[in-house]
């Protein structure tokens, strides 16, 4: 007698395929579930964290926005790259002491919609000039523009200069800083369209949610924190993130081609800590903005000072509406 080796390979070919196919459903079944977990989570989110502010239609969508405190001028904060107004929960507090402030979140962001592409400077100017105005908000404001949020900033100043009564950038980009590689791509052409990437999928599928856990803000109020972490790992928000980060070269060409605020008076409030030289000659060649600017250091901070040093944020905002407040005194 003897065996048939021949059916050997047959049977070894057969119970790959079985634990491919096993695997695979394995993980279809993983991915189902992770999604469904997302879906489900968000939505519990919303329910226990509704906005402190209002949603704003914007044309189509709807843009969050925060005001507290009274008085003018009105200060509007304008967050850095992938923040938004919760960010803002241990500086707001302290401007609303003084005067109106208010916090928005850029389309796609904490609790706002997510708007059509390019999302650059000049978009987020004009969707925050839209956003004011249909929410009621008048000018003129100290605008506060931190890192990324520095450009738009400088785009509205450019763009609605009669609304513009003073500007503080807080260790905000510069269009001189090297160009930012695009988060989702290799490319730094602004797409019309949006494809999925990487951190999208595992935004869709909560993985982003899992390994980020709770400890997002932990810098941020204690009544803020929770909600932050929540709305950070939305795969609306890694979208609008990786959107921004295509959008970055364009941001940088359409501020640099602001030169000047003329006579408004500007205060640029840099980081005193892991500093670089490039980043702090780009801080001091931002004073050149305005024949009225002032450079303030925050010694205590990186580049996060809303986080690090938020009384430092605090004092500069505030000192710049009480030297617009001083005419008016006399």
């Amino acid at each position: 007698m003897h065996s048939d080796t021949s059916q050997t390979p047959r049977r070894r070919g057969r119970g790959c395929l079985l634990w491919l196919g096993s695997a695979m459903l394995l993980a279809l079944g993983l991915i189902l579930a992770g999604a469904v977990y997302e879906s489900l989570t968000e939505a519990a989110d919303v329910r226990a964290y509704p906005p402190a502010g209002q949603m704003v239609d914007v044309g189509g969508y709807r843009l969050h926005i925060n005001c507290t405190g009274a008085g003018t001028p009105t200060v509007v904060i304008d967050a850095g790259w992938g923040d938004w107004s919760l960010g803002w929960s241990r500086v707001q507090p302290g401007v609303a002491e003084t005067t109106r402030v208010c916090s928005y979140d850029r389309a796609g962001m904490g609790y706002s919609e997510a708007g059509p592409l390019p999302r650059d400077a000049a978009q987020f100017a004009r969707e925050l000039h839209i956003l004011l105005v249909q929410a009621g908000i008048p000018g003129p404001y100290v605008l506060v523009g931190h890192s990324l949020g520095g450009l738009p900033v400088r785009v509205f100043a450019h763009e609605y200069p009669a609304e513009v009564a003073g500007i503080v950038l807080i260790d905000s980009m510069s269009p001189g800083k090297a160009r930012v590689p695009d988060p989702a791509a290799g490319s730094q052409a602004v797409s019309q369209s949006r494809e999925l990437s990487l951190p999208v999928l595992l935004a869709r599928i909560g993985l982003v949610r899992l390994l980020t856990g709770p400890g997002s803000g932990q810098d941020l109020a204690p009544e803020a924190k929770q909600a932050y972490a929540a709305f950070a790992v939305t795969p609306r928000a890694v979208q609008a993130w990786a959107d921004e980060g295509k959008g970055i070269p364009a941001s940088l060409d359409q501020a640099s081609a602001v030169k000047s605020f003329g006579d408004v008076p500007l205060i640029v409030l840099s980081r005193g800590l892991d500093l670089e030289p490039d980043w702090q000659r780009l801080q001091a060649e931002l004073l050149q903005l305005s024949s009225n600017s002032q450079g303030l250091v925050a010694d205590k901070s990186a580049h996060n000072i809303h986080f690090d040093q938020p009384e430092a944020a605090v004092g500069a905002i505030v000192g710049m509406v009480e030297q617009l407040r001083q005419p008016a005194r006399k």
